[in-house]
């Protein structure tokens, strides 16, 4: 099975990641814009907002692989900025702010290798060991979009759920945030349609 690339992928992607024996990132695909594969979303105090990594502007049909990332409005800084704003008061935030802050001091050229890191840094911060490779070549049997993961809606902890309510399927920061390495056994838990 094939998986897009995404960053700080939302909680239905690591769900249907940790189901898998072994998975790839589809490195292929056609570049899709208001995706996941640049856009994570976390919840603030005023709702759900999406973090955007601006990317350049590359020909029709561009692979996924060569996607650069643009530099415009220092948005790392902004990300960070939100990440703290939403995050700051959670469970888990101080705990692993060290391993996440790097993401956004060190410029990245292509957001594959960026999403890949981060990837890799969440697997190990929640302990979750799935073997993951990187597709040779474009196979739309095996890949899985976005729109086909079911979300699981089965509530966890969230710092502004009392106000605002539960919302799921956001990053997967947030469920680290709130769970810390709790997060392994929400992601390995049965769904809940």
């Amino acid at each position: 099975m094939s998986l897009p690339t995404a960053y700080l992928a939302p909680v239905s992607w690591y769900k249907a990641l940790a189901a898998l024996p072994a998975a790839a990132i589809e490195q292929h695909e056609h570049y899709v814009k208001q995706t996941p594969r640049n856009r994570a979303r976390i919840l603030m105090p005023t709702g759900v907002q999406d973090l955007i990594v601006p990317v350049e502007a590359a020909p029709h049909h561009t692979p996924i692989r060569d996607i650069r990332i643009s530099e415009h409005d220092h948005w790392r800084h902004h990300h960070w900025s939100a990440l703290r704003t939403a995050y700051g008061k959670s469970p888990f935030f101080e705990y692993y702010a060290d391993d996440f802050a790097p993401f956004y001091e060190r410029r990245y050229d292509f957001l594959l290798d960026f999403n890949l890191r981060l990837h890799e840094t969440v697997c190990q911060l929640i302990d979750l060991d799935v073997p993951l490779t990187l597709t040779v070549a474009y196979d739309a049997a095996a890949f899985t979009d976005f729109r086909d993961l079911p979300v699981d809606t089965t509530p966890y902890y969230q710092v502004f759920a009392e106000r605002l309510g539960f919302s799921p399927d956001l990053s997967i920061i947030d469920l680290i945030c709130n769970l810390g390495p709790e997060s392994i056994l929400y992601l390995n838990a049965p769904k809940t349609l």
